[in-house]
């Protein structure tokens, strides 16, 4: 099985470019810091009642740009509250994948600005809900509380002064019939209180969840500025890099920007534990200048740093792919666990969770990052030595391991329920495509090179592959085994989607091998059992007999159910298996295959017949993704268009199988 180099490059690009480390700390504490958009506040909505108002943008609240305690923005709260009317504004707190979920600390703490001075007595009242439903719940799990003046706590609003609001949560009583527990705060509703008639306008930011002796007791000594800022120049980005502050009271990073080489405006914040800073400025030909500022607890901030200074400028596709690689490289480098080198579930996260599979990724781009000189040779050996050791002495079943472990002691995490406390033969094969490509590619003569080589054959050799098929007269090699549920879950791997690989990869081990004839009967089976499973997850009928032969939007595609599904069913079985030579009877060529199947997913979104804002040739790639309606597969058909385009997952795809795509990378960065 060699090593497709130049795929690898490629497709280490289509995983977010975007730099992060996980910090559950500062997710345990911070409700609401920024929004993302500009005009609005997703996680918010709001209503009115007549003669009463409350200013609103797509029924959400608006962001202000202007006046902000954190930059770049902050929520605005405007209203006016008249007898016999009401009004309620909700700000939820932000769910992303694997957030701890539970607040940690007694009070609740709120930044507020007023441009014109507001009496106490007529700020808004304040429900704490621990749903996102607010108001609206009234059963189990839902409780919210009775409602208590802002101005009891924060007295009189000064004009034009940021002041921190505290509430301790004990405060709140229950309104509801079950008992209201703070730690799992979900929503904060402000609604109306007295009726005097004035229009109101309240910036809110900053909001927190703390002690009051950690704020009180905070050490006061001046932080450190940070050093050796560097900005370097892209296509329409600016990159700001600085060396971390080691400080415990170190509560985030201020970044500011100078267009003029004058005045220095902040532009964002950074977590604690990244000393990185994008700054899109949108297209070619300007010159910034940065300088940076470390910010404690109390919002107290160092001397900037020296001034650091980038222009942005048009770049080639191949200047374009290299950023793309780079950035796709430092997410898992920077990101990965500090303790097992393997990759993080998600960032922003729970720091404990790392995942196999994508951990075999990380492992693609360690080599992308040594080949092309983002790291040293020695830096990728040492770090995969850190990933083998770690893999040597985690949970392991019959040779697999499992979806999820935690980091530090490589023990199994069911993150997907009881049933999944076992093996996943799925991620194991994502994982280990990684190592094998990594085995060969780091295979040099030095005694530690050949050290890794061993052990990673070690652990290939020891993946039970045929012990996953359940009985040796199986047709099927299936997904999870646990010593405690055996096969409970029971899920056949039926093709075509992602999990082509561990067919591969099972009829290919040299010790645990499964026949070579359950490529047909399970993979790409007929069985009433395999016909029905794609009919299930695709409700098609074209492919069900895994050979499609039907053309969509202009493309044949020879094999995919339906108009092909998800976009990543094109990358996750060849991230080490180059697809050039890769035939059956239903295709003369896989590569072939997943070009036309990503053509299929560009079509349809030109086509757009479900009429969404911003599909196009320049905009497509329907991928499984997270989302505000939480994890979903998004497919070109009917059923799994749910208005959410990837461009991510198409600039992947782009390199890849570049005839048929115009305008290389281009469209997609301009």
């Amino acid at each position: 099985m060699g090593l497709p180099l130049a795929s690898l490059f490629c497709i280490a690009a289509f995983l977010s470019p975007a730099l992060a480390r996980g910090n559950s700390e500062y997710y345990r504490h911070i409700y609401f810091d920024n929004s993302l958009n500009s005009d609005f506040y997703f996680y918010s909505s709001g209503q009115a009642s007549s003669p009463s108002s409350l200013e609103q943008k797509n029924w959400k609240l608006p962001v202000e740009t202007k006046i902000f305690l954190t930059p770049p923005n902050a929520l605005r709260l405007e209203w006016q509250s008249q007898a016999g009317g009401g009004w309620e504004a909700e700000v939820r707190v932000v769910n992303f994948r694997n957030r701890f979920p539970a607040f940690s600390g007694e009070d609740l703490y709120i930044w507020c600005f007023a441009p014109q001075a507001i009496f106490a007595a007529d700020l808004p009242l304040i429900v704490l809900s621990d749903t996102r439903e607010g108001l609206q719940v009234a059963e189990l799990p839902g409780s919210f509380t009775q409602p208590l003046p802002l101005g009891k706590f924060s007295g009189d609003l000064p004009a034009g002064r940021w002041v921190q609001v505290r509430i301790p949560l004990s405060e709140f009583r229950s309104a509801s019939i079950y008992p209201f527990k703070p730690q799992y705060l979900q929503n904060i509703v402000f609604l109306q209180g007295r009726a005097d008639g004035v229009r109101h306008t309240l910036m809110l930011d900053e909001i927190r969840v703390d002690n009051r002796a950690a704020q009180d007791n905070a050490p006061t000594d001046s932080l450190p500025t940070p050093k050796n800022v560097k900005a370097t120049g892209y296509d329409r980005h600016i990159e700001v890099q600085w060396d971390p502050v080691d400080s415990p009271t170190l509560g985030r990073y201020v970044i500011y920007r100078s267009l003029d080489g004058k005045a220095f405006e902040p532009i964002g914040i950074q977590l604690p534990d990244t000393h990185r800073y994008s700054d899109f400025l949108t297209k070619a030909g300007v010159t910034a200048q940065y300088k940076v500022a470390a910010s404690d607890r109390q919002y107290k901030q160092s001397p900037v740093s020296n001034a650091a200074s980038a222009s942005t400028r048009e770049f080639t596709d191949d200047e374009l792919l290299t950023m793309l690689q780079a950035a796709c490289f430092r997410y898992y480098w920077e990101g990965a666990d500090p303790h097992s080198g393997m990759t993080r579930e998600s960032i922003p996260g729970d720091d404990r969770i790392i995942a196999t599979g994508a951990s075999g990724f990380g492992i693609a781009a360690l080599i992308v990052g040594v080949d092309r000189g983002f790291i040293t040779r020695e830096q990728g050996v040492e770090r995969l030595t850190k990933i083998v050791g770690f893999l040597e002495h985690a949970d392991r079943y019959h040779g697999a391991w499992s979806h999820y472990m935690d980091g530090s002691t490589g023990k199994t995490m069911p993150v997907f329920g009881m049933f999944d406390n076992g093996g996943d033969l799925v991620e194991t094969s994502f994982l280990m495509q990684g190592l094998l490509a990594a085995r060969q590619y780091l295979h040099g003569a030095n005694e530690k090179e050949q050290s890794l080589y061993r052990r990673i054959t070690g652990l290939w050799e020891s993946v039970e592959w045929d012990w996953y098929r359940e009985t040796p007269q199986s047709n099927f090699i299936y997904w999870h085994w646990s010593p405690q549920w055996a096969w409970q879950i029971h899920h056949p791997l039926i093709g075509f989607n992602e999990v082509m690989i561990t067919y591969l990869l099972a009829m290919a081990s040299p010790t645990h091998s499964v026949p070579v004839d359950l490529y047909y009967s399970g993979w790409a089976g007929q069985s009433e059992t395999a016909i029905r499973y794609r009919g299930g997850w695709s409700s098609a009928v074209d492919g069900d007999h895994y050979g499609n032969g039907h053309t969509y939007f202009g493309t044949k595609l020879d094999v995919g159910v339906g108009t092909g599904g998800p976009l990543f069913f094109t990358h996750y079985s060849y991230m080490g298996f180059d697809p050039h030579r890769l035939h059956d009877r239903y295709t003369s060529s896989y590569f072939d295959n997943n070009r036309n199947l990503a053509l299929v997913n560009r079509g349809y979104s030109i086509a757009n017949p479900k009429h969404f804002a911003g599909y196009g040739p320049n905009a497509w790639g329907l991928t499984a993704s997270d989302g505000p309606m939480g994890y979903l597969p998004h497919a070109p058909d009917n059923g799994s268009d749910e208005r959410y385009s990837h461009s991510y997952r198409s600039v992947g795809v782009v390199p890849l199988y570049a005839r048929g795509f115009p305008g290389g990378l281009q469209p997609f960065l301009s």
